[in-house]
This record gives C-alpha cells, structure tokens and sequence, in this order.
C-alpha cells in the first residue's frame, strides 16, 4: 500500500515549528518532524532523524505540504531534496528585518539581514523551479514566554534588575506577535491556494510604543513599571561594560528603541484569516 503523504515541519522543535505541530495534530492530522536528534514518536508526531544540510543522506517519508522555520537559506538549498520527496508546497518563515534593519549601521547585522534577503530570493526561485507553490511569511518581533530571544530577553532583564532602561522615550512602534498565531497563519496559508507565490507580512495584535510594550512585559511579570529613561551618551558610555553583562545588547538596539517597525496586516487577514491576539504576556514566577 503506498504511504499518504504527510505534513512536514522543518524547525520543528523551535517555538513556531512547535506551535505548528499542536495546530496540525488538533486538526487530526499526523504530522512529521525532522530533529537533528533521534526521538521516538509521541504526542502524534513522526520523528525523522537528520539535518537540514543535508537531506541527500535522509530518509525522507512520502511528503506534500512542508513549514519551515530554520534559517531560508538552508531552506532553498534544500527545495530540490523536498520536492523530489514529493513536496508540492511551501511555507517558509522570514522576517520583517529584512524591510526595517537592511540599511542597518551595525556591519555584521547588515550583512546577516542581506544574507537573509537573498536565501528569501533563492528560495522563491527554487520552488519556481521545482513547480512548488510557496507562500513566505515574514513576522515582526515573535514573542512565546520563556522561549524567545526578543520579549523573553526583556523580561529576564527586568527580573534580574528590577526596572528597565529606556533611551530616550521610547516612542518607537511595536508590534509584537505570538508564536502560535503566526503558526495559525501558517496553517492557513498551505490550505488556500491564493496563498500560493505570495509575501505576506503578520504583524501582531497591537502597535504599541517600545514604553508600553516594555510596560506590558512589566504586568506580565506582576511587578510595577520602573521605566527608567536614559540619555543617548549614557547608553554610548556604558555600552563597552553592558555587552559583557547583556549578550546581544548593541548600540543600533538602543537607537531603534525610537524608531518605528510596523506593517499592515491587512492582505494576511484577507486571504489567511489572520488574527493575531493583542500584546498581553503573561509568565510564569
């Protein structure tokens, strides 16, 4: 008898890639999920065994519809593996970063966001390619409590410290969005075929300021506001030390804090149904 083709995710112990999978078994399905790991099934998830780089030497089970939310470039490199697998149509994940950080000062992050654009590119030719029909999906700042390195990072800061420092106002525009509903999203887009070749921004539920989204993470912790403003030579000043205290702290960080990231999500909630919850985190003490 030959095997049905299943449901792949690629990424698939990630936050989104995990999200995906829950959506996917609720709505009976019995998806597959590639690990670098061995693990064995549960929770009505198939494990496969291997890497992303290397699919050639995998395995792979009788597959149609593929989310991938490891980096696009490797994702591209991958499409003519996926395809001959039987893949017939692609989500991908990407970033809104590619838009609001391509001019960035910072060389390293300029060059990482360039690259990122151009694995976005291949990955669309390669499925033009292969005759596979691919929906991208470029989400603003992803938050999951406890597990994402945007929101989450911001609430570790506040546990430790007590208050947040702020540059400036913090004027800038904020739309954070959760990782289940950009998993929703992804669902979505793989059943309606006017998805297909398209570029969808999913942004979330609420633009708020960088303050009040500071302030909501705050609530989330159960602990008052202490938004401490702080002059842009102060940061200037003390960022030397504060890298070493703060993994990932930058100075375009701080900058951007005024600056606004916002997209419409107006064509994802035409033709995806998307929806995305407002801005109201809630963590664990």
């Amino acid at each position: 008898m030959k095997a049905h083709p299943q449901p792949f995710v690629i990424g698939a112990t990630g936050m989104v890639g995990g999200a995906i999978l829950r959506r996917l078994i609720a709505e009976g399905a019995q998806p597959v999920g590639l690990s670098r790991q061995e693990r064995q099934p549960g929770d009505g998830v198939r494990w496969v065994a291997g890497d992303l780089a290397d699919l050639g030497g995998v395995a792979l089970p009788p597959i149609d519809v593929v989310f991938a939310t490891a980096p696009v470039g490797r994702v591209a490199d991958a499409v003519p593996a996926l395809a001959a697998a039987g893949m017939s149509r692609l989500v991908v994940f990407t970033s809104t970063s590619i838009e609001t950080k391509w001019d960035t000062p910072d060389p390293d992050e300029r060059a990482f966001i360039r690259d990122w654009g151009a694995g976005e590119a291949r990955v669309i030719a390669a499925c033009a390619a292969h005759g596979v029909g691919c929906t991208v999906l470029r989400p603003t700042l992803i938050y999951l409590e406890g597990r994402d390195r945007n929101v989450s990072r911001i609430a570790g800061l506040i546990r430790r410290f007590r208050f947040f420092p702020l540059m400036a106002g913090g004027e800038g525009l904020r739309q954070p969005v959760h990782a289940d509903d950009l998993a929703a999203a992804a669902v979505a887009a793989a059943e309606r075929p006017q998805a297909i070749g398209k570029i969808y921004n999913l942004p979330g539920g609420e633009t708020l300021s960088y303050r009040e989204m500071v302030g909501r993470i705050f609530d989330g912790l159960g602990l008052p506001r202490i938004i401490v403003p702080v002059p842009d030579w102060v940061w200037r000043a003390v960022l030397p030390v504060a890298v070493k205290v703060l993994p990932g702290l930058s100075a375009t960080m701080a900058t951007r804090m005024a600056k606004d990231m916002t997209f419409d999500a107006g064509p994802a909630a035409a033709d995806l149904g998307f929806r995305p919850r407002p801005f109201r985190p809630r963590f664990r003490s």
